[in-house]
């Protein structure tokens, strides 16, 4: 986690009652861009990432020669080259079900996926209810592809092709496949689908009917190469280019493209943790009713309304936002009737001129559709966390109808820092659906959080896959965010890798304190080769120590790193302060650290290998390792005991303190340890020195009184390893018989 627990609640007070939205997770995959990385690099290097296709190509893709030859046809589309990929098992499907399905809901539910990963839940881990809301566009995929091959439809029949390319089905297939059990909902608005989505999903989490949500949406053609007949007036334009708001533009271009977000209201985004990426504000959507000329022409009022809701909602003056996403379509009609309705919505509190830089996303990649909101808020978070307002390409002259020196606006043609602003920094981002759906979110840029100074301690990271290959691909992709992120929390990234992935069978660890030490290890394998893991749980067993071994010291680095550890091991030191007498932790963790001999009496050396043995099962059991078989060593069969119930704590340690007391009646003894076999020990064996443990096969213990077992050691020592046992007793051999009947 990346913020304290009195952070947390300190923000959690201040956020009582309060309507913010946290995103606290994104993925998208667009026109040139295979992810959001990608796509922020493009927009800030003022890239378009239009594709222009020859004339074989559009052939080969099944395009009519006497269409490619039209002089008003333009063979050019925003296409992500991603889109016809898709791994089917990963998602428990057939190959023949997997092509049976609309790309589009293939797609969305891919990135569902990967926007949940970069939230850091798996949706089983979750506590809580996880929505879906999201639409798509026209399904061109059933029509020119599936229904041609009449074989493959009849193969599986017509209600599973209903079910696999139906648009009411996108939402609720997601929330099958991937065990979401919050409302699940397929939104339509034409142009402006996702944003109306996300609206939707802000109130369900206000209203309490999920805990999360997943909101977005999607557009893929089929075929993915083509291009559009340029018609005067028409939305799309004369040379495959979006020029928004400039008197050259003729409209805009299709194009396809993914994208998700995940919502979680702010006070619990907080509590919890969660890296917020951007603030929801409000959302606002509306309809422009019959206002206007035509059934699909935009409406001042109807645009302005929805603008002006969104500030009320938010609560914000229109002052205080420097940059707008726009609905942006470069149409002659469509871009001075938003300039006039956005100017119309802030002229409400404000004469103030040229404050607001705006852009549109639809310069770089074109209109994507359904998914042209979703892009758009992907695009405005990215350009708050990285403190950048990207260019709007192709401006040079303002269309004729839109003063600009007039209005809080001015087009935004080069990719600048986002500074001289007022703080927090926010945006709007505006989508206008053809039918008058239209809908204005207020984004605000993530509050920034200061967590205390970690200590560098090892942590551990896991990594993990469906396939070795893919295991490979998150390898390498782990060297490179760290290369890129040196700054990241080791910490964080090792709980989300822990705690946020699914376990799969294809696996690989590292153990490291330091982002070099850890790239270093990366690289040093990087060919990651692992044996698919048994997914079923294997049996743990629980070996719990004897006496002998125990120093001044052990377990601190668990007591000052591990909650849990420290609250177990605490409960074991009050009871022992209360029915013995003496505290624990002063033997344990005395400052400065020294060796304490007090640890090798009888009656704080069991109590203390009992308490550390039991703190440390009873951690493990809190994160989830269950104990299948429990064995206890000498005094650890104590421990092994208590874990399994047989009787309590408090029992346990007075069990051991009568034991002692028993034990210190017996004359003083020691042990030695010596690397031989059984019957090498059996040799070495004369009077005052006994064979007590055979613990492994060189690995014996043998016991008598402190003298015996020094001259014993000086000879044998000389043809074997030995270690003297911190013990004071002869534990395990015929001089413990004088306390069997007491």
């Amino acid at each position: 986690m990346s913020q304290t627990q009195d952070q947390q609640q300190l923000h959690s007070e201040e956020l009582e009652g309060s309507a913010d939205i946290a995103v606290v997770g994104m993925a998208g995959a667009f026109p040139g861009a295979h992810n959001i990385h990608d796509y922020w690099q493009r927009l800030h290097d003022q890239q378009e990432n239009i594709t222009f296709f020859n004339k074989d190509e559009l052939l080969q893709a099944g395009l009519p020669p006497e269409l490619i030859d039209n002089p008003a046809f333009v063979p050019a589309r925003g296409i992500f080259e991603d889109a016809p990929y898709f791994d089917e098992s990963f998602f428990g499907m057939s190959p023949k079900q997997a092509q049976l399905t609309d790309p589009q809901h293939r797609k969305f539910l891919e990135c569902c996926w990967h926007a949940l990963e970069h939230a850091g839940y798996t949706p089983e881990a979750f506590n809580g209810s996880i929505g879906v809301y999201a639409g798509c566009s026209a399904n061109t995929y059933l029509i020119n592809n599936l229904l041609p091959q009449q074989d493959v439809l009849e193969s599986l029949g017509g209600l599973q092709a209903i079910l696999a390319n139906d648009k009411d089905h996108l939402a609720t297939f997601t929330s099958y496949k991937l065990g979401l059990t919050g409302p699940s909902l397929t939104i339509q608005t034409a142009c402006s689908t996702s944003l109306v989505a996300l609206q939707i999903a802000c109130m369900s989490l206000l209203n309490y009917q999920c805990d999360m949500a997943l909101t977005g949406g999607v557009s893929v053609a089929a075929p993915m190469k083509g291009g559009h007949l340029h018609r005067n007036g028409d939305i799309l334009s004369a040379d495959g280019h979006c020029r928004a708001f400039d008197a050259r533009s003729t409209g805009t271009v299709s194009g396809d493209g993914v994208g998700v977000v995940v919502l979680k209201r702010l006070e619990d985004a907080i509590d919890e943790g969660d890296t917020i990426h951007a603030i929801i504000k409000a959302a606002a959507i509306n309809n422009d009713g019959d206002q206007k000329v035509a059934y699909t022409a935009p409406s001042v009022d109807g645009q302005a309304e929805v603008i002006s809701t969104a500030l009320t909602l938010a609560d914000i003056s229109p002052t205080s936002i420097s940059y707008i996403e726009a609905h942006g379509t470069g149409t002659a009609l469509g871009d001075p009737i938003e300039i006039t309705a956005l100017t119309q919505a802030y002229r409400e509190e404000t004469d103030n001129t040229g404050f607001c830089a705006i852009g549109s996303v639809k310069t770089n990649i074109g209109h994507l559709n359904a998914a042209s909101g979703i892009a758009g808020v992907i695009k405005t978070i990215l350009a708050l966390q990285h403190k950048t307002i990207p260019a709007s390409l192709h401006f040079s002259s303002p269309n004729p109808q839109i003063q600009f020196d007039k209005t809080p606006f001015y087009v935004n043609t080069h990719t600048k820092p986002w500074e001289d602003v007022p703080l927090p920094r926010r945006a709007g981002v505006s989508s206008f659906g053809a039918g008058g759906t239209n809908a204005h979110v207020i984004l605000e840029e993530a509050p920034s959080f200061f967590p205390l100074p970690q200590e560098e301690t090892p942590q551990l990271f896991l990594l993990s896959s469906h396939k070795a290959e893919h295991l490979q691909t998150i390898h390498t992709d782990l060297i490179d965010t760290l290369q890129t992120h040196d700054d990241w929390s080791l910490p964080d990234i090792a709980y989300t890798l822990q705690e946020g992935r699914r376990e799969q069978p294809y696996r690989a660890s590292f153990v490291a304190t330091h982002h070099r030490e850890l790239v270093d290890q990366l690289q040093q394998h990087k060919h990651v080769q692992s044996p698919p893991a048994a997914m079923n749980r294997p049996e743990v067993v629980f070996l719990c120590a004897g006496q002998g071994f125990q120093k001044s010291g052990m377990g601190a680095s668990w007591f000052h790193h591990d909650a849990h550890f420290q609250t177990h091991l605490t409960t074991c030191r009050d009871i022992i302060l209360a029915k013995q007498g003496f505290d624990l932790f002063e033997h344990l963790y005395r400052t400065p650290p020294d060796e304490d001999t007090a640890l090798d009496e009888q009656h704080i050396s069991a109590p203390a290998i009992f308490s550390l043995s039991y703190a440390l099962a009873k951690t493990l059991e809190e994160y989830g390792i269950q104990p299948d078989i429990l064995l206890g060593h000498s005094a650890g069969e104590y421990t092994a005991a208590c874990l399994a119930g047989v009787f309590d704590v408090e029992t346990a340690l007075s069990l051991l303190a009568t034991r002692a007391k028993l034990l210190k009646t017996l004359p003083q003894a020691t042990g030695l340890y010596v690397h031989c076999d059984l019957d090498e020990a059996l040799s070495l064996q004369r009077e005052g020195v006994h064979l007590s443990l055979v613990n492994g096969p060189k690995a014996c213990v043998f016991t008598g009184a402190p003298e015996t077992i020094a001259h014993f050691e000086a000879e044998v020592s000389k043809q074997h390893n030995t270690k003297q046992l911190r013990i004071t007793a002869a534990f395990h051999s015929a001089l413990m018989d004088p306390i069997i009947d007491a």
